[in-house]
């Protein structure tokens, strides 16, 4: 029986780099020489640190533009609140796998909805789809590729 995993990835090696050249650019920038401005990459979690909140909102957009170039869909992206102290300022940035479970609900919502003869259920962090004709997934995979979701979404292990 025909089936594919709907999924929310991205490749840590790819993001790995991208913060890396975001490293490179933020030391040999003008405007932050001497500042002290950095990223640090641990377990998807981006800190990034400068003097002001300034500075950060700059080094954001410098993150996104360089996760964009290497194919990193900015969506995945959750923003926290910058933390100012004193003469520093430090902001998280999480780059979010895996399909959280209302959104993997939602998701299983919207297929059961175009009632069409396919099957959804819901595996860990991933959606299984599956049904007895191909045309009906490539159809679920199109309905949700124009859907207006908060996260990313791959389809891959599509099997016949």
């Amino acid at each position: 029986m025909p089936s594919f995993d709907i999924v929310s990835e991205f490749d840590s090696h790819e993001a790995t780099n991208a913060v890396d050249q975001a490293n490179r650019e933020v030391t040999t920038r003008f405007d932050f020489k001497g500042s002290g401005a950095n990223y640090a990459l641990k377990d998807g979690l981006v800190t990034m640190s400068a003097n002001s909140e300034f500075q950060l909102q700059q080094m954001l957009d410098i993150l996104n533009m360089k996760l964009t170039k290497r194919g990193i869909d900015i969506s995945c992206l959750d923003v926290a609140e910058p933390k100012i102290t004193g003469r520093t300022a430090q902001q998280i940035v999480t780059l979010k796998q895996g399909i959280e479970s209302d959104l993997a609900r939602n998701i299983v919502k919207l297929v059961k909805d175009k009632k069409l003869k396919v099957q959804a259920a819901i595996q860990g962090d991933k959606v299984r789809v599956t049904g007895k004709k191909l045309d009906d997934l490539q159809e679920v995979i199109a309905m949700l590729k124009q859907e207006e979701l908060d996260m990313p979404l791959q389809f891959n292990n599509f099997r016949d």
